[in-house]
């Protein structure tokens, strides 16, 4: 069957896979972002299958008209994939940019709170939709100078957890996906603020994840009978697992 899917940051890496994979599988995708270049390339590239749509999900007044401002046969959206997201920054708490946090802040817990109250509606009305929405290991297991990227994506899980308290009994269902070490993206980069050899070193030696990895996990879940819902999804590469508790010996 095919479905309509708004994917958000979608005009490079996660977003971008997704879109491809799934319109391969024969879904439709409004693919949104920022940068409209992109997202027309995009759809050049995949033809009309995709709708180019260009959102900043921080710009509440521009998410919230999304019911009424998508053209009519796109309004009926079955599955939002809530991707847009950063880290900026590893410097340690007491050291961290409080626009850094704030952007985070802004992306990654208001934005995509914002995204999932606009179209939500729409797909309990319907009785049928999926929210999925990318979350990360770092929302469990903490990290040396993830304060606030960890804290927003740990409200992602805990949010798509009562996401799928409120939708129980309803057609509507909810994933969070949480990845680990990925590589592929601009994510280190854009954390590290454009350093290209910070970001290069956080992947030496390892093989990663990588965005296709997460577009085949996208895929599967939303490909399956639509009375299973996947609560949870925690993927992480073979190079990487959860360590020990951090112990600081005296001298």
């Amino acid at each position: 069957m095919s479905l309509t899917v708004f994917v958000t940051g979608a005009s490079a890496g996660f977003g971008r896979a997704i879109t491809q994979r799934l319109v391969a599988d024969g879904h439709r995708v409004i693919a949104a972002g920022r940068r409209r270049e992109r997202l027309d390339a995009l759809a050049a590239d995949l033809g009309p299958a995709v709708l180019a749509h260009t959102l900043d999900v921080t710009d509440a007044a521009s998410v919230a008209a999304l019911p009424d401002t998508l053209p009519e046969a796109w309004r009926a959206v079955d599955v939002l994939v809530n991707n847009a997201g950063l880290a900026l920054g590893m410097d340690p708490s007491y050291r961290a940019s409080l626009s850094d946090w704030d952007t985070m802040v802004a992306t990654n817990v208001t934005g995509l709170m914002h995204m999932t109250r606009a179209l939500l509606p729409g797909m309990v009305a319907r009785n049928t939709g999926h929210v999925i929405n990318l979350s990360s290991t770092a929302a469990l297991y903490p990290y040396p100078g993830g304060h606030v990227y960890g804290a927003s994506k740990a409200f992602v899980t805990q949010f798509s957890l009562n996401l799928r308290a409120d939708l129980v009994g309803t057609g509507v269902r909810v994933t969070d996906l949480e990845p680990g070490l990925v590589g592929g993206t601009d994510f280190s980069t854009t954390r590290f603020h454009g350093d290209g050899d910070k970001a290069a070193a956080v992947y030496a030696n390892l093989t990663p994840l990588n965005p296709l990895d997460i577009a085949e996990a996208v895929s599967w879940v939303i490909g399956l009978p639509a009375h299973v819902n996947i609560n949870r999804l925690e993927m992480m590469p073979t190079c990487q697992a959860s360590g020990p508790l951090a112990l600081k010996r005296q001298p």
